[in-house]
């Protein structure tokens, strides 16, 4: 049911006061209101039942963006952050938002498949501890020798710690030398076991990944940038679980994918949960593209870039994105 234009504000101020933590004073500075106005919001909000995480979270689903975003692109479920009355910056909010929305997806008994990035990790580090039953936390691709912490063994790690859940780690790296390499290492009986049970997960957390010279794969050291060129040459679009995809979501035919150790696409569309998250304001091709690609079912983006994202579809092509994202 969507909420009165009247409760808003009162959502708006529990979501602050209860999710993020702030003072009363800086809620009423937030939302430009008294601090007595945000007294009576927080007790109208206890009154009437309305503090939790669901509810909190259901406020960003009653956006018109996120109606359109679910219609255009068959999603179950989209929330839009916008700046209004939230915070200066909506991309600040994403990880909070989106660490209570994977936390309402959690069931006792789940299997839950998690790539890795710097939105995966900050998802966790903004995580609330939860007590789930019989959850198992996989990742989605090989591993990385990076000291960065948003590698894929921390970002298991992490999301099994605040879900007091099991964490299991990929015995293998993400890319290889060589393609034999690749293929011997995938037909061992543990990675082959780890590869086969992607598909036996119930709910996924991932973030589609770019390809410039600040994207992951290329400061682990996974790519170089002349392969970057050579790869963009041939179409490359996007990243998901450390494949490269072009702009219609397919795995792209080049090496640096027969090299990689990850998750098989179908299996990961057999997943029937799939939480997408886009934080950085650069990611609307690899964005674009994973939704072609049918690796959502689920998504949390700002409001700029759900109107981005509309915008391009409705003109059906990327050409005058990329010239805006170049002109920045």
């Amino acid at each position: 049911m969507a909420y009165r234009s009247a409760d808003q504000i009162i959502h708006k101020a529990a979501w602050l006061y209860y999710t993020h933590g702030l003072r009363q004073d800086e809620v009423a500075q937030r939302l430009d209101i008294s601090r007595a106005s945000v007294a009576l919001y927080l007790r109208r909000a206890r009154e009437a039942g309305i503090v939790s995480i669901s509810t909190s979270t259901q406020l960003f689903r009653q956006d018109r963006l996120a109606r359109r975003i679910e219609d255009s692109f068959g999603l179950e479920a989209v929330w839009v952050v916008g700046d209004e009355g939230l915070s200066r910056d909506a991309a600040d909010e994403i990880p909070s938002l989106a660490a209570n929305v994977f936390l309402e997806m959690v069931n006792n008994g789940d299997r839950v498949g998690v790539a890795w990035g710097r939105t995966v990790y900050a998802i966790a580090d903004a995580m609330a501890h939860a007590d789930r039953q019989d959850v198992t936390v996989v990742e989605l691709c090989g591993n990385l020798g990076s000291p960065y912490s948003y590698r894929p063994d921390q970002c298991t790690m992490e999301i099994a710690r605040r879900l007091n859940a099991r964490g299991l780690n990929f015995y293998a790296p993400l890319v290889l030398a060589t393609e034999q390499l690749a293929a011997d290492l995938r037909r061992e009986p543990v990675i082959r076991e780890q590869l086969d049970g992607i598909s036996a997960c119930t709910l996924a957390l991932f973030s589609p990944g770019t390809l410039n010279e600040d994207s992951h794969v290329i400061k682990c050291g996974a790519l170089g940038l002349d392969e970057l060129a050579r790869l963009k040459a041939m179409g490359a679009t996007g990243v998901i679980a450390g494949q490269i995809i072009d702009a219609r979501g397919a795995l792209l035919d080049c090496d640096y994918n027969r090299r990689i150790i990850s998750a098989d696409f179908d299996a990961i569309r057999a997943i029937p949960r799939r939480l997408m998250v886009v934080q950085e304001d650069d990611k609307l091709h690899a964005l674009r593209a994973a939704l072609a690609g049918r690796f959502a079912t689920h998504l949390v983006l700002t409001a700029r870039m759900a109107e981005r994202l509309l915008a391009a579809a409705g003109n059906g092509t990327d050409r005058t994105n990329a010239q805006e994202e170049d002109g920045r």
